[in-house]
C-alpha cells in the first residue's frame, strides 16, 4: 500500500466534501504501551491521518511541548527502531489509516537511507516528513523512499516564494505540509486570513493536497483552517494532554483521544456549517 493509502484517503475526503484531521503524537510518550493505546484509538476518535513523531534529542523546529514529549519518548526507550516497531503494531489492527513518520534526519542517517526506507515500508508507514532535510540535500533519501514507495512529504512556509515552492514540489508526494506560522510549534496560532492565499499558492505549485499545521490549538481555529485547507494538523495541543495526564497521575489515552475528538468533530463540521 504505502503511498497509495495517502492518495486514497484524500480522494475519499474530497468525495465527502470535507477536510481531513491529522493527529500528531510522539512515539513512546509517555510510555511505549500508552503510546500504542493512543495510536490505536486515534482513528475511532476522528483522525483521518496520523503523524507519528520519532524522538530526537535536538528537535529544532519544535516548541517546548513537543520538545518535552521527545524527551519523554527517549526516556521510554523509543528510538527510531522502536518507533518502527510501534508502527508495525499499529498496522496489525488498521489497514486503512495513513501513517506518517515525522522527525529529523540524524536518526535516519544512522539507520541508513535504504534500510530505513525498506523498514518503514515493511512497518506499514506511508510517508515521511523530515523537518531538517532541505530539497537540495534530499536526493539519496528521495531515491531510497521512491524505491520503497514511501512518500517524502515536504514543508512549505510563509517565507516560501514561488521559486522556492517549485523546488519544494519536486519529488514530493502524498501532500504538502504548510507551516502556517513563522517560528516553532505550539507557540503562535494560525490565522485563516493569512493562510488561505498561501494554501492556494502551494496547491498550484504542487498539484497536491495541502495540510496546515503549526498553530491549531482550539476547535474554533481547526474549523477555520478546515474551510480553506485539505487537512488540519494538530500536535502540540495533543502532547499537552499527555503532560497534563502525567501531572494528574492519570492514564494519557483518554485525555488525548477526547481532545482529538473535539478537534476532529470541528474539522468534520466546518464546511457543513459554512453551507447552512
Amino acid at each position: 500500500m504505502t503511498t497509495a493509502r495517502i492518495d486514497a484517503r484524500f480522494a475519499a475526503l474530497k468525495a465527502e466534501g470535507r477536510a481531513g484531521f491529522v493527529a500528531y503524537v510522539m512515539a513512546g510518550d509517555p510510555t511505549g504501551e500508552q503510546a500504542l493505546e493512543i495510536l490505536r484509538g486515534l482513528p475511532s476518535a476522528g483522525a483521518d491521518i496520523i503523524e507519528l513523531g520519532f524522538p530526537f534529542s535536538d528537535p529544532m523546529a519544535e516548541g517546548p511541548p513537543i520538545q518535552r514529549a521527545a524527551l519523554r519518548g527517549l526516556k521510554a526507550g523509543l528510538t527510531l527502531k522502536g518507533t518502527l516497531a510501534l508502527a508495525r503494531a499499529f498496522r496489525e489492527d488498521d489497514a486503512d489509516t495513513p501513517l506518517i513518520l515525522m522527525g529529523y534526519l540524524n536518526p535516519i542517517e544512522t539507520h541508513g537511507y535504504e534500510a530505513f526506507a525498506r523498514d518503514a515500508a515493511a512497518a506499514g508507514v506511508d510517508g515521511v516528513i523530515v523537518v531538517d532535510c532541505p530539497p537540495e540535500e534530499a536526493g539519496p533519501l528521495s531515491d531510497a523512499l521512491d524505491a520503497a514507495q514511501v512518500s517524502l512529504i515536504r514543508l512549505a512556509t510563509p517565507t516560501s516564494d514561488d521559486a522556492r515552492l517549485k523546488i519544494i514540489a519536486e519529488r514530493t508526494s502524498g501532500f504538502v505540509y504548510y507551516v502556517s506560522v513563522a517560528g516553532v510549534t505550539g507557540v503562535k496560532e494560525a490565522q485563516a486570513g493569512s493562510v488561505a492565499p498561501a494554501v492556494e499558492r502551494v496547491r498550484r505549485a504542487s498539484g497536491l493536497p495541502v495540510a496546515v499545521g503549526f498553530g491549531v490549538k482550539t476547535p474554533e481555529r481547526a474549523a477555520e483552517i478546515a474551510r480553506i485547507a485539505d487537512a488540519v494538523v494538530a500536535g502540540s495541543v495533543l502532547v499537552d494532554e499527555v503532560a497534563a495526564a502525567l501531572a494528574a497521575n492519570e492514564p494519557a489515552a483518554e485525555r488525548v483521544l477526547a481532545k482529538v475528538k473535539s478537534l476532529a468533530d470541528a474539522v468534520r463540521g466546518a464546511r457543513v456549517m459554512e453551507t447552512v
